[in-house]
């Protein structure tokens, strides 16, 4: 996990990243309403890669809560959140490394989980974030996630199993639920498809800059092998519960 070149990535996105995070809007509805069918009242809620408010938006207006902190490695991070809810306390910096002053009642992020390498130690760090009985709720992605991309470049995250997720977690935690959701985008180009994963950020996959010969070759190979051009959106919500 580069952090610095996430950040970078991440922040040259922010102003295009509602408009095109289609897949990550939709797991942030799903997880907020699962969430709220659990609890809908929560004292200290904690918002891990809040981004640009998408799932902050929701939870907003889905449960209840006395103090909410919100996570994020982009600094102007901050302003979206507190557009959303003023009083929210913010913790800039990579999410494993932050300090939160008190336990929390709820622990939740949409699709940022995909970029930890250690889940194990995630988990544990996360295990002792929380007040007991307390949730811990996020949305990720698993292996057949952009296996368009994987299959032409070679380029991917380490994307776990929907069982290997379970073993983790299932370790320090009560596992409440586990939803998947797969999702086809189609897109009328090679360039468009490239666009859409810059446009959220995802170029974050590797730290050099493509030439326009390598773009050329990208989108030829793209064209030979995928007669319509689709991107494969492999996503999971998992809510767990501290034991």
């Amino acid at each position: 996990m580069n952090s610095k070149l996430i950040k970078k990535q991440f922040e040259k996105s922010f102003d295009t990243y509602n408009k095109n995070a289609i897949v990550q809007q939709f797991l942030a509805e799903k997880l907020s309403s699962e969430v709220a069918k659990i609890n809908k009242k929560f004292e200290n809620v904690l918002e891990l890669g809040c981004g640009t408010g998408l799932l902050t938006s929701e939870l907003k207006n889905k449960i209840s809560f006395e103090k909410y902190f919100a996570n994020d490695i982009v600094e102007k991070s901050e302003k979206y959140v507190k557009n959303i809810i003023p009083s929210a306390q913010f913790y800039i910096g990579d999410a494993r490394k932050i300090k939160p002053v008190q336990k929390m009642d709820l622990i939740i992020s949409n699709a940022m989980f995909q970029w930890f390498e250690n889940l194990e130690k995630v988990g544990e760090i996360y295990k002792n974030f929380l007040n007991k009985d307390g949730i811990l709720a996020f949305s990720t992605f698993t292996k057949e996630n952009y296996k368009e991309i994987k299959a032409l470049t070679g380029l991917t995250l380490d994307y776990k199993t929907v069982e290997q997720i379970k073993d983790v977690f299932g370790k320090h935690y009560e596992i409440l639920q586990v939803d998947e959701y797969n999702k086809l985008m189609r897109f009328d180009s090679p360039l468009e498809l490239l666009a859409h994963m810059k446009s959220t950020g995802v170029n974050s996959l590797s730290q050099k800059h493509w030439t326009f010969k390598e773009i050329k070759d990208f989108c030829d190979r793209c064209k030979s092998v995928y007669p319509q051009i689709t991107l494969t959106y492999a996503g999971l919500i998992f809510i767990c519960k501290k034991i």
